[in-house]
This record gives structure tokens, C-alpha cells and sequence, in this order.
């Protein structure tokens, strides 16, 4: 029963997505209801993700035979999981009815890839790590691809599948590289055989690393394994666009910090120019090339490449021993992952309202918006600002924490390429308020009047992204919570 209890939130994901695939095959086509179903079981996961953070006694021996760890840093990523899915089911409720009839499946499966999120921030083998990374891997692949009739959706998708398929084998090379040299596949098992490890064996690590990196860098978009980004975010579904900018990014920070700091913290030289190097990259890449799209999706698939490069930097400037403060490098990659999900899911929540409203994703057709949807505008207009971060969003604290953490740990050409590609990502950003506030429009456009679900997710993450830039303080103690694991290294 104590078994069962921990793995309470994934059962919960589980149960539901089950329900809502089961149900539907009995009876009527017509059950409108079931997305409510999904919606329920994601907030009963939150619910019990909350529990065991609150009230529930963790396990210190290691769970299911040293595969998962129900520590709280694995509890952060489950209730990021359980509002990821429940924030993107909300978004989808019209949208999704309006495009294919098959409602189910995709709730189904929306579902089980936030279980594999939350197994992927567990895993504490790479046995397990691989696995939940293919089960992540699949849903997304499927979802990617969900509308069959689109050419743009199953291009998209085999897109996806062909560089998540090379992603996959080069990280399963690595792992193979770690377990022969250690002969664990238990990531503090590793971590001890490497501290005795021979010199002559050690010169192996190092390819591993980078094959490692290669998959983890798969999953967050973090350049040069960013080419599938840009299709799958513009020919996915949109609230599939949304959850694949959010939902992967944070299972892909997730194992990385975890492989890095509890298997590999001996080489952290080694994975800390690389990180280094991949962060400077995707920053540059990502904002410099944000700036020529004319899809606003595409434009936010850029935006996302950028920002993973923002929290590689937190990463890179790990500091063990400031672990706990707000400039440990790790502290700030958290909080801005909190900050990324609402300021993210939010702008998709404008983009999907829009498309539903006009069929047009192209940024000049946002022109005027303010006066055709006054909600639209001033939310998208607070989701921009805390992208570009400034000050009064989450967005400003997030950076501040992260840069901060570079300049501790000395790392000023990271520090001014982040300055200098933040001050060029705030054009294509502002460019978008620029139509929706300063240019006009044709009178024969309708007036746009998002649903109400559509409004609930926009007013409650403009709330929270607001929140988070002018009373931080709740949430950092969250994130510090989550990183106790930290103390045992």
C-alpha cells in the first residue's frame, strides 16, 4: 500500500487515461464529456502530487529496486506534469472537438505522456531513463501527427520520429559506454565506480557525455538537435504544439540535471564547457533566427530554442556548494521552468483562440487585435513581455536568477551572449505587440471572442506569470524544497 501511495500521482494519470480510451469504446460516439474526465484525472494528479509533497513521509531507501526515486525533486516534476496536462486539456477543448473526431485517443494519450514525464524525472537507472524517454518519445510522435488529413501534421510527425529515432540511438550508445565502463546502470552506482575508476578507463566517459547530451539535447530543443523543432511545432495541433514546448523541454532538464549531478558530478569540467558551448549556440541561433518568421508558431518554436538555452546556462553554472540559494545555477533552471510553463502555455492559449477565430497563424494577421479582442491582446501582450524578461514578469526573475549564476561562477562571455541575444529577442517578440496595438485592421474582420475555457487558461496564467514577477518568494521555497536531493552528493 505505502508502494502504491508514492506512485499515487502516475496511478491517478494512469487510471484516467485508461477510463477515458475504455469509455469510449462502449456505447455512443457522442461523449462530450470525456475531456472533463482527462481534466479531472490530471487535477487529482496534482492533487496527490501536492499530498505527498505536503504530508507524506518519502522513502530514503532506494524504490522498485533502484529504479525510481520518489524524492522531491521528482515531486516537482509531477505536479509540473499533472498542470502541464491539465492547463493543455483546458486550451483543447474546442479546438480539438472542431478537428477530429477522435477525442479519446488524443485525451488518452495526452495523458500517458505526462506519465512518462513524470518517470523520466524519477528514473534514477538508465535502463528506466531510456524507457520512459521512448514512452515520452511515442505519445509525442503520435500526437505530433494526430490530424491525419493534414499533409503539414504527418510531415511534422515522421520528421519528429526520424531525429528523435537517430536522438535515441546515440544516447542509448552512451549509456552502453557508461555501463561498460562501470558496469552499473544505477546512476549513484555509476557515480561510485567512476570515483575509483582507473585513469586508462576514463577517457571513455567523455564520448559518453556527448552522446548523452545528444539525446537530453533532443528533448529540449537545445541546438544543433533543435532541426525538428520548427516543423512539428507549425504542423502539430496546436495545443499539441503547446505541450511539446513545455512538457518534453521540462523532462529533458529533468534527467539532464539528474544524470549530471548524481552520476557524473566527478567530470563536471567536462559536461560544463559543453553545456556551455550548447547554450551560447542555441541562444544565438534561436533569437537570431526567430527574427525573419512570418508563422507565429514557427516564431514560438525559435523562442523556444532560445529559451532552452537560457536554462542551460543555470545548469552549467551548477555550484554545489551554494546549493540552496537562489544563485546555485540549478535553483534558477527550476523557477524558470515554472516560469516558461504558464508564460508559454499562455501565448499558445492566444495562439489557439486566434487560429479557432480567424484559420490564420501568419503574425500580420494579428494586426489590431486589441481592438477585436481586447482579453487576447493585453494577456499575449504580458505572455511576450515575460519571454523577453522584463521586469514586473516572471520572465525578469527567472533570468536574474540564472545570469546571476553565471556571473558567481565567472562565466562572463555566457553572461553577455545572454544579454546581447535577450535585447534581439525582444524585437520579434514586441513586433507581435507592435500588430496587435499599433496597426490596423480591415472592418469587415470579425470581432474575436475566445471560449470560455479559453479564457480561464489565458486569465489564470497571465495571473501566475504576473504573480511570479512581483511575489516570487512562495515559489522559490517550492523550487528549494525540490532540490533537498541536492544535499546528498
Amino acid at each position: 500500500m505505502q508502494t502504491l501511495l508514492f506512485l499515487l500521482p502516475q496511478l491517478i494519470l494512469f487510471l484516467a487515461a485508461v477510463l477515458v480510451f475504455g469509455i469510449d469504446l462502449v456505447g455512443s460516439n457522442k461523449k462530450k464529456w470525456l475531456p472533463y474526465l482527462a481534466l479531472g484525472g490530471a487535477l487529482a494528479s496534482l492533487a496527490a502530487a501536492l499530498y505527498l509533497a505536503m504530508g507524506a513521509a518519502l522513502p530514503t531507501e532506494p524504490f522498485l529496486g533502484g529504479m525510481l526515486a520518489i524524492d522531491s525533486f521528482a515531486l516537482f516534476f509531477q505536479f509540473f506534469a499533472a498542470l502541464v496536462a491539465g492547463v493543455v486539456i483546458i486550451s483543447s477543448l474546442g479546438y480539438i472537438r472542431d478537428c477530429t473526431p477522435y477525442l479519446a485517443e488524443f485525451y488518452s494519450l495526452l495523458l500517458l505522456a505526462s506519465i512518462s514525464i513524470t518517470l523520466v524525472a524519477a528514473a534514477t537507472d538508465l535502463i528506466m531513463i531510456y524507457v520512459a524517454f521512448e514512452l515520452l518519445s511515442i505519445t509525442s510522435y503520435i500526437l505530433t501527427g494526430y490530424l491525419r488529413d493534414d499533409p503539414k501534421s504527418s510531415e511534422a510527425a515522421v520528421k519528429y520520429f526520424l531525429y528523435g529515432a537517430m536522438a535515441s540511438a546515440a544516447m542509448l550508445y552512451g549509456m552502453s559506454l557508461l555501463y561498460g565502463t562501470t558496469g552499473s546502470t544505477n546512476l549513484s552506482s555509476v557515480a561510485g565506480a567512476l570515483a575509483g575508476a582507473e585513469a586508462s578507463l576514463q577517457w571513455v566517459i567523455f564520448p559518453a557525455i556527448v552522446l548523452l547530451l545528444v539525446g537530453f539535447g533532443f528533448k529540449i530543443a537545445a541546438v544543433p538537435f533543435h532541426q525538428w523543432s520548427p516543423d512539428a511545432y507549425e504542423g502539430a495541433p496546436t495545443p499539441v504544439t503547446a505541450f511539446l514546448s513545455v512538457g518534453p523541454k521540462a523532462a529533458g532538464f529533468a534527467v539532464l540535471m539528474r544524470v549530471l549531478l548524481v552520476a557524473l558530478p566527478g567530470f563536471h569540467t567536462d559536461w560544463m564547457a559543453l553545456l556551455s558551448a550548447l547554450s551560447m549556440m542555441t541562444m544565438t541561433l534561436g533569437n537570431l533566427v526567430a527574427i525573419s518568421q512570418k508563422n507565429i508558431k514557427r516564431m514560438l518554436a525559435y523562442s523556444s530554442i532560445a529559451q532552452a538555452g537560457y536554462m542551460l546556462i543555470g545548469v552549467a553554472s551548477w555550484d554545489l556548494w551554494q546549493s540552496g540559494s537562489v544563485f546555485d545555477g540549478i535553483s534558477g533552471v527550476m523557477f524558470y521552468l515554472l516560469v516558461y510553463l504558464f508564460a508559454n502555455l499562455g501565448a499558445f492559449s492566444a495562439v489557439i483562440a486566434f487560429e479557432r477565430a480567424t484559420g490564420s497563424n501568419k503574425i500580420e494577421d494579428y494586426a489590431g487585435l486589441m481592438q477585436r479582442s481586447p482579453v487576447l491582446a493585453s494577456t499575449m501582450i504580458v505572455f511576450l513581455f515575460s519571454l523577453v524578461g522584463i521586469p514586473g514578469t516572471g520572465g525578469f526573475i527567472g533570468k536574474f536568477f540564472i545570469f546571476g549564476a553565471a556571473i558567481r561562477a565567472e562565466f562572463y562571455a555566457l553572461v553577455i551572449v545572454a544579454i546581447v541575444t535577450t535585447v534581439i529577442s525582444a524585437f520579434y517578440y514586441l513586433n507581435v505587440a507592435r500588430y496587435m496595438f499599433f496597426e490596423s485592421y480591415s472592418n469587415e474582420e470579425t470581432h474575436i471572442k475566445p471560449s470560455l475555457a479559453l479564457k480561464i487558461a489565458l486569465v489564470v496564467n497571465c495571473v501566475l506569470v504576473l504573480v511570479l514577477g512581483l511575489y516570487a518568494q512562495p515559489f522559490f521555497q517550492l523550487v528549494e524544497k525540490s532540490l533537498e536531493f541536492l544535499h546528498t552528493l
